[in-house]
């Protein structure tokens, strides 16, 4: 098994166990680190005196590079071998979080974060190619796919579990020491069991396609998250949105004039495609945006320990595990249409059942049940829009729809502590505004309201002053959330359909390697 490589074309390949355990540790990994930072954002705040928008950029810092380079990294993974992209990104990955153990500023987590972020990048398209490219089958796949998505959701549990506990132990640094020995592993298990797998014709990078999504992205992300800690209306703020919009459109150009496009535009005239990557930015943008919002609820305003904080995050990825023996199942027999409404119907339930608890709750009880309504949406959403967008598209362009799909569903995650946050305190700054007087008011002017709780000396009324403020401006964001996953549950009545899979109407024939 070791060093064979297997074209993504041969009508005999099959997924051996040893490459399914191998994606199913490295896509495990990478999840984990975007649910790690959760239960410490108040500690991150304490420590770092953070305001809200930085925070939001501990989590952003990791998920933007994924999004930018997942697209390229499909691309590497289909011309030299998934194998090795799965071994480089576990390393690179594992160095990221050794500079997050050592950092002693929100600049130097900010860059740990976001060289974790280029190896996860590497992980999510490769692992979910090579499982793709391995399972020709509709039913193998849906079995193959849900233990992927599984893997997700356990880690997604076990990142919160592990970091609360950790954190309300020892120092907070010391939550990212696991993560540092968890990717060396990930490295050797991958090195050692993954039979590899690549598609490299008509192939090549695609770098005005990369270049220009990099800057339209981090531009919008950038902006998002700075106008809302500084103002909409600042110069800077604009321009950043207005290069935004113009690198999206020459992103758009470059993939239409490209002989080998990192991604071919055609495959969004496939209604399931096109639908699953509306619903991965916007249903992940609200996932995020919800624990976003509840994480610095319990941690930064209610000051719950980093375990009691991170239980929520914990309960809530317990029902994947309820749910493992029937998913395989539903993915291979339900439309995917019902799949995805099964998911983002509860979701919203959740959010809006959030967004009306009294900031003062802190009853793990209180939370269970929009806590388990989420849970269920985040594992049928994950696991029918992965097999929805993938099953879509012919064979030859499953590693491309896995980086866009990843692509989408990164930024997405990205997206939502970005927006949230913005809303969230602005409209907490708002609620603010004339309540407070001497150092409370220096205080907010200089840090929002998430600084005023979190500082003694500025006397009772004025923390619950701001406490209120907060409870206003994060059940906003809450509900903004619910709203996105409705939306979300719209677009897929709307676009999803019964499609063939690896239907080849309106993608457009790929030019012959060079």
């Amino acid at each position: 098994m070791k060093g064979r490589t297997v074209s993504a074309q041969e009508k005999s390949s099959s997924l051996d166990r040893g490459t399914l355990i191998a994606c199913c540790l490295a896509v495990a990994i990478a999840q984990m680190c975007i649910t790690i930072p959760s239960p410490i954002n108040g500690e991150i705040t304490a420590a770092f005196g953070a305001s809200g928008g930085q925070v939001a950029w501990v989590t952003s810092a990791f998920i933007l590079p994924t999004a930018i380079l997942e697209l390229n990294f499909g691309v590497v993974g289909d011309m030299f071998g998934r194998k090795r992209l799965l071994v480089l990104g576990a390393v690179v990955l594992a160095a990221g979080e050794l500079i997050n153990s050592t950092a002693q500023g929100i600049e130097w987590m900010w860059l740990g974060q976001a060289v974790a972020g280029v190896g996860a990048a590497a992980l999510f398209p490769s692992s979910l190619a090579l499982i793709a490219a391995a399972t020709p089958d509709t039913r193998d796949r849906a079995k193959a796919l849900s233990r992927w998505a599984l893997s997700i959701s356990l880690a997604s549990a076990a990142g919160p579990l592990m970091s609360g506990g950790i954190a309300t132990a020892v120092e907070f640094r010391w939550v990212f020491v696991p993560l540092v020995v968890f990717g060396l592993i990930v490295a050797a298990v991958c090195a050692r069991w993954v039979t590899d797998s690549k598609a490299p014709e008509g192939r090549s990078l695609d770098w005005p396609g990369q270049i220009t999504i990099a800057i339209a992205l981090t531009a919008l992300l950038w902006g998002v998250i700075q106008g809302g800690d500084q103002g909409w209306g600042r110069t800077e703020i604009i321009a950043a949105l207005v290069v935004a919009v113009v690198a999206l459109a020459g992103f758009v150009v470059a993939e239409l004039r490209s002989a080998s496009p990192m991604m071919n535009l055609s495959l969004l005239r496939i209604p399931s495609f096109a639908a699953a990557a509306i619903v991965a930015l916007v249903g992940m943008a609200g996932f995020i945006g919800t624990a976003y919002c509840v994480s610095i609820r319990l941690g930064a305003v209610m000051h719950l320990s980093a375990l009691d904080a991170g239980m929520p995050f914990v309960i809530l990825q317990i029902v994947p595990l309820l749910l493992a023996g029937v998913l395989s199942k539903l993915l291979s027999q339900a439309n995917p249409r019902w799949l995805l409404l099964g998911g983002l119907l509860p979701m919203a339930a959740g959010q809006f059942w959030l967004a009306a608890l009294p900031i003062t709750t802190t009853s793990l009880v209180a939370f269970l049940g929009p806590v388990l309504l989420l849970g269920v949406g985040f594992i049928f959403v994950v696991s029918s829009l992965t097999a929805a967008a993938v099953n879509a598209v012919p064979v030859r362009l499953t590693g491309m729809a896995s980086g866009a799909t990843s692509l989408v569903r990164e930024f997405g995650q990205a997206l939502g502590p970005a927006v949230i946050s913005s809303v969230a305190m602005g409209a907490a700054s708002s609620a603010l505004v004339g309540k407070l007087s001497g150092p409370g008011a220096a205080v907010e002017a200089a840090g929002g309201p998430l600084a005023v709780v979190n500082v003694p000396n500025v006397g009772q009324a004025a923390q619950d002053a701001a406490r209120d403020a907060l409870a206003h401006g994060l059940s906003l964001g809450m509900v903004i959330c619910g709203c996105a996953s409705l939306a979300a549950a719209l677009i897929t009545m709307v676009l999803v359909r019964p499609d063939s899979s690896h239907q080849e109407s309106g993608v457009e024939a790929e030019p012959a390697a060079a």
